[in-house]
């Protein structure tokens, strides 16, 4: 099975990625390594904003990362045109906009990995990085960068 039918199997329809904020690019490309810039947490096209352990709950942080592996997924397909090219997703970093008290930055972080699994199976198993910090721009909830092996 191909990626593009994983997708279908799994419900997910791929949107639209918009052009970089700011003075960098969504992808960059060295040799066969993508390096692909943090994308912020959106719940109905607006950043989703929000602290965990404040007013965001686990769950709701795990459902904003496994949101952003698809707006990840969607800059691959927009790169390389075709999914299939991705020979492993080698490492994830997340950033997770928490309270000084809250801990389930792993937790979160799981929404964007599982999702990663699902669709890429063993090619999708990653190392990865689940970070608490302050603030995030926007004052997104998560936000989720990604190393890519093609």
């Amino acid at each position: 099975m191909n990626i593009e039918q994983k997708l279908q199997e799994l419900n997910i329809t791929l949107p639209n990625i918009s052009a970089p904020a700011a003075s960098y690019v969504m992808v960059n490309q060295t040799g066969n390594l993508l390096f692909i810039s943090g994308h912020l947490a959106k719940k109905d096209g607006m950043v989703w904003v929000g602290k965990l352990g404040e007013n965001l709950t686990t769950a709701e942080g795990k459902q904003a990362a496994r949101l952003i592996a698809i707006d990840l997924i969607a800059t691959l397909k927009q790169h390389l045109g075709n999914l299939d090219k991705v020979k492993k997703i080698v490492k994830v970093m997340s950033l997770v906009n928490s309270s000084s008290s809250f801990t389930e930055q792993h937790l979160v972080t799981n929404g964007c990995s599982e999702l990663l699994v699902q669709v890429f199976g063993d090619n999708g198993k990653h190392a990865r990085s689940a970070f608490g910090v302050s603030q995030i721009p926007l004052g997104a909830c998560v936000e989720i960068e990604m190393i890519v092996e093609i």
